[in-house]
């Protein structure tokens, strides 16, 4: 499994709220900075065109740092403080191999978790059978191979098509497919492997 994990250095503008300015100005910086990122999408910019490559998920932030002197705005008692923070992040790309597991069995698809994300499998990706649908017990089954995928199964599978157009995890478009050499449910790889 290849999974894009990875440590960024970046900047972000935080607020500091007035009711956190009698705190530790260093301390409230590092938990407005965590407030606002952590499990949010960022864009990837490239620094050197300004064009976007893409979104990280913000897994944690590591550290902070206060950049220069904050700016008041008038008629806004916060503080806007640009910061610089290291983080863990998951950057999910296309054509990526993930491991996932089945959480959702629907009529044309199942729906798979991996890190934050969820994504869907379409029935048409999951294998080369013709497949009946078993919604009473959450099931897909191959009607030549009887190969089942249900809920709470493991799969390795590869993104075929990735939308992370908003900030929202939720509203990330994401498409896998099993039919191809390596990919499907685990049970089946570990079978092949052993013949």
């Amino acid at each position: 499994m290849i999974c894009m994990y990875m440590m960024v250095e970046d900047k972000y503008i935080a607020r500091i709220p007035p009711d956190m300015l009698g705190e530790d100005y260093d301390k409230a910086v590092e938990e407005v900075t965590k407030r606002s990122l952590e499990g949010k999408l960022v864009d990837v910019v490239n620094e050197k065109t300004g064009v976007n490559e893409g979104k990280y998920l913000v897994i944690s932030i590591i550290s902070t740092k206060a950049v220069g002197e904050g700016s008041i705005v008038h008629g806004d008692g916060g503080v806007y403080q640009e910061v610089k923070y290291s983080a863990l992040v998951f950057y999910p790309e296309m054509q990526e191999i993930v491991d996932g597991e089945v959480v959702s069995v629907q009529k044309f698809g199942a729906f798979v978790k991996f890190s934050s994300f969820e994504g869907l499998l379409h029935i048409s990706q999951i294998m080369d059978d013709r497949i009946d649908v078993d919604l009473e017990n959450k099931r897909f089954i191959g009607k030549d191979t009887k190969r089942d995928l249900k809920v709470g199964d493991k799969v390795r599978v590869r993104i075929v098509a990735l939308n992370l157009a908003s900030s929202s995890v939720e509203d990330s478009k994401i498409g896998f497919t099993m039919k191809q050499v390596g990919l499907g449910k685990l049970e089946w790889l570990e079978k092949e492997a052993q013949a």
